[in-house]
């Protein structure tokens, strides 16, 4: 069997089959963050991302908005899980040719947004590669009462967005914000059920919720909100790289959600019975099914 067959999530189900935990961990593979014991208080979370020249950033793109981009993904994963990133280690891929001053910028990009979000970068690795390759590793902290997790969605959720969807790969992708101060907000001040970042594709990240929470869902078009960017609403769902959050809470708590003026979160469905499967009520209020679709390595 070839790894194009298996596909990505296939293979990660390999390995979670044979990765095996102790009483420290909280919940492991399988979620933005591992979730491990720290205090009587907090939780740590612990993350990883890897972005690779060719497949998420183009080799002319600006180094410094590249280097800006390894780090924000992690921020991203820390902020689906209401937690705050604290530190971080990077490890570098380069290609014995690139210019020094090209290397700088990217530097450039992962300290600055670094010291936006307060977090310490304390080491990493460096390695010769055919093209580059940028891998950050981050640890956060949550209040035990705050973690936000993809499972414990439940039916009649009310499922909701931060910002606008499709067309990422025209620019947002390198210049996106982590949503941390939203994630705060709204686990400071509400029950939020689960809670996800959009990176691979809005309805293949639900489906991610959908499946940890045993539940189905139904969306609306007319409530999907699109980018100025975005080539209609297939794009909108399945595109992804747009990093925005997807949560789903009761709906006497988005009454007040949506009162609340500091931040703008869209109503885009409700979560439904596990049979129902995951539908969109298009524009014609007619139903049709969806595949958890979106943005594959494999």
């Amino acid at each position: 069997m070839r790894l194009k067959e298996i596909g990505e999530f296939g293979l990660i189900k390999r390995f979670q089959k044979k990765i095996k935990t102790d009483s420290s961990v909280v919940a492991g593979s399988g979620d933005d963050c591992a979730v491990l014991k720290l205090d009587k208080n907090k939780y740590q979370l612990f993350t990883t991302d890897m972005i690779v020249e060719g497949v998420d950033f183009r080799k002319n793109d600006n180094l410094e908005l590249v280097g800006r981009k390894a780090l924000a993904i992690s921020i991203s994963d820390i902020a689906a899980c209401a937690g705050l990133p604290r530190h971080a280690v990077v490890s570098l891929g380069l290609h014995k040719n690139m210019q020094v001053d090209q290397i700088d910028l990217l530097a450039r990009g992962l300290c600055d947004l670094a010291k936006k979000f307060k977090i310490n970068i304390v080491g990493g690795d460096i390695s010769a590669a055919d093209k580059l390759i940028i891998n950050v590793s981050m640890l956060g902290e949550v209040e035990k009462n705050k973690l936000c997790l993809r499972r414990g969605a439940k039916v009649g959720d009310i499922i909701m967005v931060t910002g606008e969807f499709g067309g990422s790969i025209k620019g947002k992708h390198l210049k996106f914000t982590p949503r941390l101060k939203e994630a705060r907000f709204l686990a400071d001040n509400f029950k939020i059920n689960a809670m996800i970042d959009v990176s691979d594709g809005l309805i293949q990240d639900l489906g991610h919720i959908l499946e940890q929470s045993a539940v189905g869902a139904v969306l609306y078009e007319s409530l999907i909100p699109l980018s100025a960017a975005a080539e209609g609403v297939t794009d909108a769902l399945c595109s992804g790289e747009e990093f925005e959050l997807l949560f789903t809470a009761s709906r006497d708590w988005v009454n007040k959600i949506i009162k609340s003026s500091k931040y703008h979160f869209k109503v885009i469905g409700e979560i439904m019975p596990e049979a129902f499967g995951l539908r969109l009520i298009d524009l014609n209020n007619k139903y049709s099914k969806l595949k958890p679709q979106g943005y594959r390595h494999f």
